[in-house]
């Protein structure tokens, strides 16, 4: 029964289902298509959304120190990524890297978890996205209900002191449905138009950068480190761990380019390649912006669902402003094409496995798209996002994509140690040193989320549990190419 729990995908199975193309996923993903790909994921939510509210509430300016911290544990994680990424250039990420090295039961965990790293993560920004639509269409005198712009668990205090109970976010509900409808019609299509957000919101955030080097008030970084509160991640130190660990999550972009490898067109080069140059760029970016913005606004102010919108304000630049906003509302867009395509295909090689039901591995006869698992994956982040606040939806995110990547550190020296004669395209260099502190700084972030997201993740792993011993393993086809043999 244990020798069954823990046994694994060989790299031959995993190899084999990537040579039958006929009838599989698309090919249509080249090496600037995969760095934009995992750009699209990081430029987003992170650096739009929770830099200003991980400033307001946990490290103030010093969120520049978070964002390093950060930089760094993905940094180890992105290069363990980029050895199993060019080894075993399947779909699946950290689940198909997790089957080949710990086990099947580790590989459900995995997948289970990598639900909460982007489904979760799309409905978060898709909050995000909101909250920017809602301000710029303002400006244009163009309103909507207040109680229709948030969830049901948060009030919102109009200008002249009138409190609003929040219905439903109708905003956030929609967005997803239409990135939804793009992802269902094709590959190449959604790499196209995530393409040209790329361009747009980078140029966004360098000239954000740019001209708000004028606006920085130095004041505004005196305290750089406010002293903490008197409880733990309320600024201080403390605070600086909690921040990094609650914008964490803006970083799993690259994680993102690895579950398209089954779509790339040689995967083994450049799905390496678009891991660790998406994420060298983009935490350049991050840290740069971080300053920025703590120097032009006051870290206290940035509580608010749409901090760069704030910042714009600040600046006192109305055309520019109009046209920041816009380029971050389409930034957020291409962060949701992402992570719903990831999330779709982490479904799609479950379903192959066995491990969920089939409906999620049938692709469109046209399109060859797994048309059912994005419909399904949407919907469910839809209504997530139109009912949940964007901090609670953060955390766990966060916590998730911590999870994933302990893993997949963890699976790298498996591997070293227990298939040392596979060809690695890419290595991670310092094995075990890169991989040990690849875990040791995860694990640290995640300590700093806090009891109730802790909580939160178990009870979220419990279920996961429950669904996978009453429907995944009778249905495991690891499991019953395993029991065969043995009859």
């Amino acid at each position: 029964m244990a020798s069954r729990l823990f046994a694994t995908k060989s790299i031959d199975q995993l190899m084999h289902t990537v040579e039958d193309t006929e009838h599989g996923l698309k090919r249509a993903l080249g090496p600037i298509d995969l760095t934009m790909l995992g750009v699209g994921a990081i430029i987003g939510a992170g650096i739009f959304v929770l830099t200003g509210n991980a400033a307001a509430a946990h490290a103030g300016p010093a969120i520049v120190i978070s964002m390093v911290l950060a930089g760094v544990a993905c940094a180890f994680a992105g290069l363990c990524y980029a050895e199993m990424a060019s080894m075993i250039p399947v779909a699946g990420s950290a689940y198909t890297y997790s089957y080949a090295t710990l086990g099947e039961f580790l590989a459900w965990i995995i997948g289970w978890d990598l639900i909460l790293e982007y489904a979760l993560g799309a409905a978060t920004v898709s909050v995000g996205w909101s909250g920017l639509v809602v301000s710029f269409l303002g400006q244009f005198g163009i309103g909507i209900p207040p109680q229709w712009t948030i969830g049901p668990f948060l009030t919102l205090t109009l200008a002249d002191g009138t409190l609003v109970q929040g219905v439903f976010n109708l905003p956030a509900f929609l967005i997803v449905l239409i990135v939804t409808t793009i992802l269902i019609v094709g590959v190449r299509e959604s790499a196209n138009v995530n393409s040209v957000i790329v361009f747009i919101k980078v140029g966004v955030v360098i000239s954000l950068i740019i001209l708000g080097v004028r606006f920085i008030v130095p004041a505004n970084w005196s305290p750089f480190i406010p002293p903490n509160t008197g409880h733990f991640g309320e600024f201080g130190w403390s605070g600086i761990l909690t921040g990094a660990g609650k914008i964490f999550f803006a970083y799993i972009g690259f994680d993102a380019v690895s579950t398209a490898a089954q779509e790339a067109k040689n995967p083994q080069r450049d799905v390496p390649r678009g891991i660790l140059g998406s994420l060298v760029l983009c935490t350049l970016l991050y840290v740069m912006f971080a300053g920025v913005l703590t120097g032009v606004v006051h870290y206290s102010q940035l509580n608010d669902p749409a901090p760069v919108a704030v910042l714009v304000d600040r600046m006192q630049m109305p055309l520019l402003g109009q046209a920041m906003k816009l380029g971050a509302i389409a930034g957020l867009t291409s962060v949701m094409l992402v992570m719903l395509f990831s999330q779709a295909r982490i479904f799609w090689i479950m379903s192959t496995d066995g491990l969920l039901p089939k409906a999620f591995s049938k692709l469109h006869a046209r399109f060859r798209t797994p048309y059912l698992s994005s419909a399904l994956t949407g919907l469910a982040v839809a209504i997530a996002g139109g009912v949940f606040p964007i901090g609670t939806l953060g955390d766990m995110v966060s916590i998730g994509t911590l999870f994933a990547f302990v893993l997949v550190c963890a699976g790298v020296m498996v591997l070293r140690r227990t298939k040392p004669e596979l060809k690695r395209p890419f290595r991670t260099p310092m094995v075990p040193l890169v991989p040990i502190l690849g875990m040791l700084c995860c694990l640290g972030l995640m300590s700093g989320l806090g009891v109730r997201t802790w909580e939160r993740l178990l009870i979220w792993l419990a279920i996961g549990l429950v669904i996978y011993f009453a429907y995944g393993r009778f249905h495991s086809t690891v499991r019953s190419e395993a029991a065969g043999k043995t009859v």
